[in-house]
């Protein structure tokens, strides 16, 4: 299946209730908005069956009831999707601003990131915070963002041995992609800092505070500033 401005997709079955469909190989903005479009599509006009649409960087996982529905009724509806891909209207992204206290004990790998690149601590915080990222899919913990655009100054490899517990808030480097690690959990990204936002909560009309194709701008703060934050419960 193809709009023309798009690589041919490819169809895989997961197990007895998963289609899998997959529209490149590699994590690329253009691909991700196709995979955000047809998510948003098939959200708006959900096919029977269909129990949970989940998008990632390239592709895109549709779990359905096989008593309802079947894998060819399912291609039908994305051929059709894919006919009227233009038409699809997605909600202009948010960007969300995300505090963020690097180095020292809320970044406790940034000296090692720094070293790795011949930087400055200073230069990777800078180079960090400057950019806006996009994101590309929500995943592994809720409300984990996985934000791409991360500078290639600061391409770092996942740590050898994952922590077996990393704080809520924690903002870390693995390989091309940095995130946020929303609630604690283990994990083996190279830790460089951390935010007093609560970025998930069950107690919120909306738990996330965004979602996939959302911007987020990291502002650096002070230890004085995190703690204030803090104490204050900033959600």
């Amino acid at each position: 299946m193809s709009n023309g401005l798009y690589e041919t997709s490819k169809i895989r079955v997961v197990g007895d209730r998963g289609l899998l469909v997959e529209y490149g190989d590699k994590i690329d903005p253009v691909v991700n908005k196709k995979v955000i479009s047809i998510a948003i599509g098939l959200e708006h006009d959900a096919p029977a069956g269909v129990i949970e649409i989940i998008p990632s960087y390239r592709s895109l996982l549709i779990v359905y009831d096989p008593s309802v529905t079947t894998t060819s009724a399912l291609q039908e509806s994305l051929n059709s999707l894919e006919k009227r891909l233009l038409e699809i209207e997605i909600p202009p992204p948010q960007t969300v601003g995300i505090p963020v206290c690097y180095g020292g004990e809320f970044g406790p790998d940034i000296q090692f990131v720094a070293e790795n690149h011949g930087l400055t601590v200073d230069a990777v915080i800078r180079l960090h915070s400057e950019p806006e990222y996009q994101i590309f899919m929500i995943g592994f913990t809720p409300g984990f963002p996985y934000l791409g655009g991360l500078p290639k100054e600061l391409h770092t490899p996942r740590q050898k041995t994952p922590r077996t517990q990393v704080l809520a808030g924690s903002v870390g480097i693995a390989n091309e992609q940095t995130g946020i690690y929303p609630v604690t959990s283990p994990g083996g990204w190279q830790l460089i800092g951390r935010t007093p936002l609560k970025l998930f909560d069950l107690e919120r009309p909306n738990p996330f505070l965004y979602q996939a194709g959302d911007r987020i701008r990291f502002k650096p703060i002070t230890p004085e500033e995190y703690r204030r934050l803090a104490e204050k419960g900033i959600k």
